[in-house]
């Protein structure tokens, strides 16, 4: 019969490339899961180490039957992996997150010793090699060994569970009709049994498959009743294996969306990145768990797994709690012409080790492959060839793409996978928040039989700066609700958009990033990267999406307001909120999901919520001088320009972008301007050059709100200057 041994006890780590040939003494002893970035990949800067590093480990052979076989498992090994066993390399695996084993029978001895050679540095071939999120190294999941009989089912290949349930629901009969397969090194009987109801095939070229009829069908239906059937299946050896499904039928439509069991199902949900503050990507059930709770808080019926494949215990998590899931491959960013076989190896792994999953609904090739350059024809190809293969792998899920907010909406690309969607950051890294409502109103009208969503949007917010007039780029807590307010209503006047997927639920490491406050983490999301803080947007989608009743006070991290009156906002899934100042009632506001109430401040005050049993305080001071711990840029803002001065029938940083354009002198100054900020950073600006359809996009944004974005990239006195030309050229 199968034994399953834990292998994460009693390692040894050490930053080198050579193999020892014993266990050495004197590394860093460890217990898996581990990664040696848990501290330097979310600090950013010089200290983050990337390369190679070896992890042993000793161990005596395992009891085997006779001609059985033992093979280790290895859950996640990032980014490529050596295995070696009593000084014999017997595997080389490449891509950091999906599941793969090595059978290492034939060498083992009394004694053994196991190294892992594990790599993730940079090369040209394993994705992901650039992406807004730190690679981390490291056996950061769990290792095993596995025993079982001479014959016994698949383990090897693609890291497969050794079988593979297909359901076909008829929803008029309440039926369905199970296919149940199954892979083998022997010729016996397979005894698969669904339901109940037991079968013994004969398997064929070492392929066994069985069918059985469910009716009545209970079918899997979202968090309100995510049923889940097994179905095993077992050998003459005693090898045996089961694995978790569920019948559901689900569709996609250009005009309504997403359908569940032949119903109307908006997707409404968040991203997740599998780190966390302190750990790194090393994390235990524990943490999966928690995440699932935060995630079944506020009430998200869907999450976008990015930028690869994730753990089995989030895959079982979404199965157990109903949460549809877009699963994808880390093929991001930049294309990069070694690598297509890589891509096609971790979509087969994907695919393969996840087909059971009744929660996941599509495969997504890539995530915005063009932000680094334009869609190659080898690139395009890339794209044919991973589409190809996973409707081979599975004919019942369709394939997705994640398309960077440039990418024109004619590009030959967007017609590669089934469905699409694309990520948009308009309100925050460029343009205003009304752009998001145009750009899906005109994709929309000119595409009307395209099944498109909305894969990410997102505003940085640290809960440290605060302000009572938000505005983009100010990493405000009360600018990510703005700009969550607006896109929660761009999302809800549009059905037709099949998912949406806020960016993202945690906060997580990002070790290119130095911005908001924060070194090395990306910080759009709702929830900090070591869970123990819920930002204020965080309420506005439980709000929106949670049936649990309660009441939220917005700005309780901003306690000292030095204006007289101030805004109180309540973010609550009640059809009214009472608003309290000192226990006085100060007014009482029928509405949905955002409730605001002007409030008058004198010194120090409780304000208190209250819609029926829920309630909600803060205290708010009324002080003399804004509290300047609260603003993300400490000096000033520049005053550009004297408004004495100022001549309106010239133009001036105020005016927009493709106001400026229009004026052959004018587009002359502002070319040499974005010159200067496409060499010192790696953004807008930098992307904008050659890119037509983001130059279109940013014709509508002030040369000032750009300015604002670049920070220290366009100096005060070069904006001085800058003005001082374009005042001096008239409109026409």
């Amino acid at each position: 019969m199968r034994n399953i041994i834990e292998f994460n006890e009693g390692w040894r780590f050490f930053k080198t490339d050579e193999v020892p040939s014993a266990l050495p003494a004197g590394w860093e002893a460890v217990t898996l899961p581990h990664t040696w970035n848990a501290a330097d990949g979310q600090d950013g800067g010089n200290d983050y180490w990337r390369g190679t590093a070896m992890y042993c480990k000793a161990f005596d052979r395992p009891d085997l039957e006779p001609n059985g076989r033992a093979i280790l498992e290895f859950l996640g090994a990032a980014m490529t992996a050596d295995v070696y066993v009593n000084g014999r390399h017997l595997a080389h695996h490449e891509s950091g997150y999906s599941t793969f084993r090595v059978d290492v029978t034939d060498v083992l001895g009394d004694e053994n010793l196991l190294c892992v050679a594990v790599d993730n540095g940079a090369n040209d071939r394993v994705y992901p090699q650039k992406a807004d999120f730190t690679f981390y190294g490291g056996l950061y999941r769990g290792v095993n060994l596995i025993t079982v009989p001479a014959e016994h089912f698949e383990l090897v290949k693609d890291g497969t569970p050794g079988i593979k349930v297909t359901p076909s629901v008829n929803l008029k009969n309440q039926a369905a009709i199970v296919s149940v397969e199954t892979w083998q090194n022997g010729s016996g009987p397979v005894t698969v049994t669904v339901a109940g109801e037991e079968k013994t095939v004969t398997p064929k070229d070492g392929r066994a498959c069985a069918e059985f009829l469910i009716a009545p069908v209970h079918l899997w239906n979202g968090p309100d009743d995510p049923y889940l059937y097994t179905a095993s299946a077992k050998l003459a050896s005693g090898d045996e294996i089961s694995t978790r499904f569920g019948c559901r039928e689900t569709w996609f439509r250009p005009e309504n969306g997403f359908f569940l069991n032949g119903r109307p199902y908006p997707l409404r949900g968040v991203s997740r990145h599998q780190d966390r503050q302190g750990m790194g990507n090393a994390l235990t059930i524990r943490e999966h768990q928690e995440d699932m709770a935060i995630l079944r808080e506020i009430g998200a019926n869907t999450v976008r797994l990015a930028h690869y494949q994730h753990a089995q215990e989030f895959y079982d998590l979404c199965d157990e709690n109903g949460i549809i899931v877009w699963a994808e491959i880390p093929y991001i960013t930049e294309h990069m012409s070694n690598g297509r076989q890589n891509t096609l190896e971790q979509m087969r792994e994907l695919v393969v080790q996840n087909y059971n999953h009744p929660s996941i609904v599509c495969w997504g090739l890539s995530n915005e492959i063009t932000a680094s350059g334009a869609a190659t024809e080898d690139l395009m190809e890339n794209h044919r060839a991973l589409n190809d293969l996973c409707h081979r792998l599975d004919s019942t899920r369709p394939t997705t793409m994640a398309h960077v907010f440039m990418l024109e909406t004619d590009s030959p690309l967007i017609d590669i996978p089934d469905i699409g969607s694309y990520n948009l950051y308009f309100g925050w890294y460029l343009g205003g928040l009304t752009q998001n409502d145009r750009f899906f109103d005109e994709f929309h009208t000119k595409f009307p039989g395209r099944v498109i969503g909305f894969s990410e949007y997102g505003a940085d917010a640290n809960p440290q700066f605060h302000s009572s007039a938000p505005e983009r780029g100010d990493y405000t807590e009360e600018y990510q609700c703005v700009y969550h307010e607006h896109l929660l209503k761009v999302i809800g006047e549009r059905p037709y958009l099949w998912a949406t997927h806020v960016w993202n639920l945690f906060d997580f490491a990002a070790d290119g990033r130095d911005e908001g406050g924060k070194k090395g983490v990306n910080q759009k999301g709702m929830v900090t990267f070591d869970r123990k803080l819920k930002k204020d947007a965080f309420y506005l989608y439980k709000a929106a999406w949670s049936g649990e009743p309660f009441v939220h006070i917005c700005g309780r991290r901003y306690a000292d307001r030095a204006e007289n009156t101030t805004q109180v906002k309540v973010y609550s899934n009640q059809p009214s909120v009472t608003l309290r100042i000192d226990g006085r009632v100060i007014g009482t506001k029928a509405g949905k999901t955002v409730f605001t109430f002007d409030v008058p401040l004198t010194g120090e005050h409780e304000i208190e919520a209250v819609s029926g049993g829920c309630r909600d305080k803060i205290t708010l001071r009324r002080v003399a001088e804004p509290n300047r711990e609260y603003l993300f840029r400490k000096a000033e803002v520049v005053n550009w320009f004297d408004k004495e001065d100022y001549k309106p029938d010239c133009y001036s940083v105020k005016d927009t972008m493709g106001a400026l354009m229009h004026n052959p002198r004018s587009a002359a100054i502002l070319g040499k301007m974005m010159e200067r900020m496409s060499a010192s950073r790696g953004d807008v600006a930098k992307s904008a050059n050659g890119n037509a359809n983001l130059q279109r996009m940013m014709a509508g944004m002030s040369l000032e709100s750009l300015i604002k974005q670049a920070g220290d990239a366009v100096p005060a006195e070069m904006v001085k200057s800058l003005n001082a030309a374009l005042q001096q050229i008239r409109k026409d």
